[in-house]
């Protein structure tokens, strides 16, 4: 035997008959709505033409896709290059593993003793 709520009972009869009635605007609210819109419609201003940007540079940034993918393409550069100049150990060990050797090549020469002293002091 199922146990029902008074409360609760009610409470279904109200939303039963809420769902019931479609509400509809009036016509005077359609009216009213409509004639504003009609007025935004007609004071929004026109934009300006935007000119067609020439030349090479102009051409290779609408190819790549503007200057978000730009962004992103120096990125992954400087991360490159980065890598490239200190990896850490995992790549070195790898590389090291792939190839048979780890090949070091230093930016500044060992045997150059530059002291910025000397320029400065005559």
């Amino acid at each position: 035997m199922m146990m029902t709520d008074p409360k609760n009972d009610m409470l279904d009869d109200l939303f039963a008959e809420a769902r019931a009635i479609a509400p509809e605007p009036s016509d005077g609210l359609m009216a009213r709505v409509l004639a504003d819109a009609a007025g935004a419609q007609v004071a929004a201003p026109m934009p300006a033409p935007v000119p067609a940007k020439s030349g090479l540079f102009a051409g290779l940034l609408d190819l790549v896709g503007g200057w978000p993918s730009v962004g992103g393409l120096v990125a992954a550069t400087i991360t490159g290059v980065w890598v490239g100049i200190a990896p850490p150990a995992s790549i070195e060990d790898f590389t090291a593993t792939a190839f048979g050797d780890t090949v070091t090549i230093g930016v500044f020469a060992d045997d150059l003793d530059f002291d910025i002293g000397t320029f400065i002091d005559g």
